[in-house]
């Protein structure tokens, strides 16, 4: 398998500007005065940011699970978040402690949205419901119990009236928040609807999908305004910029694209990200944007010019997607970069969504000291070997370890697991 390096040079971590976490970023929010970025990660976290000096604020620890989603609230002093743990949880972002955590939702809460007003919080679940929340008492409110599988998406209307949705079937739902009505339901979109957003104007909405495009709605008549199409796979993150005219999305093929709403025209392409780009946030100047992904970084960029912006503040603008220009990379190496993204393989144990792999052949499963392990791994018999690891990626972490955190994959071809194995044995083995 090759190996790829960034056209501009190096592997791009030069160009990580805020860089901390220890997974995919799988959500972005940018504050109202523009100052602060919080950021939701694979690795548990969140992480506060501030935005002119590119450096890390703080980190709240707190949710189970992976973080999906945040949002601040108009005041900019409390943001919500929410996480595979099945919670949302709210912070003050001044002292990074929690407030209160949400709960109700019976499995992973994929997306978060907060009012305009800042009263309630909405939430999309995966147990194909959306709920709302009293950001004042703390109060649950309405449930929508919603049709059409898995809740993806979610957000209020500028007047927050309305609630949008977007799901695994690939429709949208638009209903009224006093009474959880269903007013409107659109489809057009070929597979799962992943992201979506209000203009300002209230009366149109955009979405993206799976089927790699992005989709302008008019959502007084029902119908689609224009279906826009660039991207090279599943699209996962979209955002409108304040005034409406821009709209950014990103996907699986490590690239942003940046569309003019007002002419309904593609305007650039932004390149950088190593890997899936997630979540996309404009500044409120609408100077700026900001993508993050599962490189673990968050870029920012110059939309006037296209220019990447630097720590030190120097500018570059990468002339296309990363290239090969190694050959030969060994099977078990590239195999384990499916398995970095949990796990780190040093006596430290880096910060990951998973405890290290160092020393771990031989280790009973659900050992390593500091990590937070589900019961079901902490009152395991399982001592990790060969044979014990070889099970595991065959028969897949839901029916070997049913009931832990690891995420469902399997590995079915022996040659591959073999190869995993072997490189496993050489790189964890503790150093004598």
């Amino acid at each position: 398998m090759a190996l790829a390096v960034s056209v501009f040079g190096g592997a791009g971590a030069s160009w990580a500007e805020l860089a901390g976490h220890g997974g995919f970023v799988k959500g972005l929010a940018v504050s109202p005065d523009g100052r602060t970025a919080a950021t939701a990660s694979f690795d548990y976290s969140v992480m506060l940011w501030d935005i002119a000096d590119q450096r890390p604020l703080r980190r709240l620890d707190g949710h189970e699970a992976g973080v999906n989603s945040v949002a601040f609230l108009p005041d900019g002093k409390r943001l919500v978040s929410a996480s595979d743990d099945g919670t949302m949880r709210l912070w003050n972002v001044d002292t990074g402690a929690l407030l209160h955590s949400f709960a109700g939702h019976r499995g992973k809460v994929a997306a978060v949205a907060v009012s305009p007003d800042g009263g309630l919080a909405a939430t999309a679940g995966w147990d194909r419901s959306v709920r709302l929340w009293n950001l004042s008492d703390y109060s649950p409110g309405t449930v929508i119990e919603a049709k059409g599988g898995n809740v993806n998406a979610v957000a209020f209307s500028p007047d927050g009236q309305r609630l949008l949705t977007g799901n695994y079937d690939s429709r949208l739902r638009l209903w009224r928040v006093s009474d959880a009505t269903l007013l409107l339901e659109v489809g057009g979109h070929d597979f799962g609807v992943t992201s979506l957003a209000f203009l300002p104007d209230g009366k149109r909405a955009v979405s993206v999908s799976v089927d790699k495009t992005l989709r302008l709605w008019d959502l007084e008549a029902g119908v689609e305004i224009v279906s826009l199409a660039g991207h090279e796979g599943p699209v996962f993150g979209v955002t409108v910029s304040t005034d409406g005219r821009f709209a950014a999305s990103g996907g699986a093929d490590d690239t942003v694209m940046v569309w003019n709403l007002e002419t309904q025209t593609f305007v650039r392409a932004l390149y950088g990200h190593e890997q899936p780009v997630w979540s996309l946030a404009f500044t409120p100047d609408g100077r700026r944007l900001l993508s993050a992904g599962s490189d673990e970084v968050v870029r920012i960029w110059d939309l006037a010019t296209g220019e990447e912006i630097g720590t030190d503040g120097s500018r570059r603008v990468a002339a296309g997607p990363a290239v090969p220009v190694v050959e030969g990379a060994e099977r078990g190496a590239a195999l384990f970069r499916r398995c970095a993204v949990c796990h780190s393989l040093t006596a430290d144990g880096a910060k990951r969504a998973g405890p290290t792999l160092y020393g771990v052949f031989g280790r009973r499963a659900g050992t390593v000291a500091g990590y937070k392990y589900s019961d079901a791994l902490k009152n395991s018999d399982v001592v990790w070997s060969e044979a014990t690891i070889d099970a595991l990626f065959a028969e897949g972490p839901h029916v070997y370890t049913p009931g832990s955190k690891m995420p469902l994959q399997r590995m079915p071809r022996d040659e591959e697991r073999g190869d995993l194995i072997a490189y496993l044995k050489r790189v964890t083995a503790p150093d004598p």
